[in-house]
């Protein structure tokens, strides 16, 4: 058996510690999001090992305004503008939010690093009386933050009552636990992500509904200048999710991208081809369009404008000023 000698010991326990470097990850602090950055520390730390992690929870105007619909108060931005400047003076290194939240244009100085796997992109039904939408009679209350959600039910199921919920996972479904909802529509993603999918009762498919542009997708933000994460961070991300969710947020940036518009889009990748799908309708269902396109996945900003210019020949241009003068948010 070998030993080690104290000296040599000691001198390799310095060199570990002193080489060890320090990464802060701002988040939101709802229990969804603390879980979306610990899982990026994890997958992190498994790459680079010699990094120590640390997670710096903040509360942002988006989860402090709960009174009035996003697109009153400043849009989706409002769930990412204080970890941006906690990247730009330098409290943080990079940011990790739900992708479906990020505006396609970031300001000036910040840049996406990677874009993760995406989870299950889909919307799901939560009810404690009820096993789908199908299921419920009329005047039933369904809650939902989302125009593009309300767009959806108003198309499909008329005769239900939709009202407004906001709030993280956990206070909506404590709402519909208290009695105040029939049903709740939530994201399927961030059900699973915290153990909670035994609550869905039903998912709503992509052929019944598409998702948001990004949804399911997490995103790692950093400032434009560190080039030094940009390059540590490229193994985080996932080829096929960047070029499907590329392709959905294209068409959200030519159509305005505002949590106004009832848009949604939805991109499937089989090999090196994509497939895009995007509808666009009032919130109260009146009127609804739909496009699709097709083509290589390499070239997902091409299939987003191809689609979105679609929309905007059956008359999205018209839809969407009409929804501008009305207020709602996805969430």
């Amino acid at each position: 058996m070998s030993v080690v000698n104290p000296t040599v010991k000691r001198k390799r326990f310095f060199l570990e510690k002193n080489t060890r470097r320090k990464l802060i990850i701002a988040s939101r602090q709802s229990r969804l999001a603390l879980w979306q950055a610990g899982h990026v520390s994890t997958t992190i730390s498994l790459l680079y090992p010699q990094y120590e992690i640390d997670i710096l929870g903040m509360t942002t105007r988006g989860d402090q305004i709960l009174d009035r619909a996003l697109s009153e108060v400043g849009g989706k931005g409002l769930f990412v503008k204080e970890l941006e400047m906690a990247l730009a003076d330098g409290r943080a290194d990079l940011a990790v939010h739900s992708l479906k939240d990020v505006p396609f244009a970031l300001p000036d100085g910040f840049a996406l690093a990677a874009i993760l796997e995406r989870e299950d992109p889909r919307d799901a039904f939560i009810s404690n009386s009820y096993a789908s939408l199908e299921a419920m009679p009329d005047g039933a209350v369904i809650g939902t933050g989302s125009l593009r959600r309300q767009a959806a039910i108003a198309v499909r199921y008329p005769h239900l009552s939709v009202m407004p919920l906001r709030g993280n996972v956990d206070t909506r479904l404590a709402k519909l636990d208290r009695g105040e909802f029939d049903a709740i529509i939530l994201a399927a993603a961030g059900l699973k992500r915290l153990g909670l999918e035994q609550r869905i009762r039903a998912f709503i498919e992509t052929d019944l509904a598409l998702p948001a542009p990004g949804q399911g997708a997490l995103a790692v933000e950093i400032r434009h200048d560190r080039d030094d994460l940009r390059a540590l961070f490229a193994p985080l991300n996932h080829r096929a999710t960047a070029q499907a969710v590329t392709a959905e947020r294209t068409v959200s940036a030519l159509l305005g991208g505002s949590c106004q518009v009832p848009l949604a889009a939805h991109a499937d990748i089989d090999g090196e081809r994509l497939r895009l799908r995007a509808t666009l309708a009032m919130p109260d269902g009146s009127s609804i369009i739909r496009a699709e396109a097709e083509g290589a996945a390499a070239e997902p900003e091409a299939l987003g404008k191809i689609v979105a210019e679609s929309l905007l020949a059956q008359g999205g241009g018209g839809m969407i000023s009409l929804c501008a003068e009305k207020s709602g948010g996805d969430a």
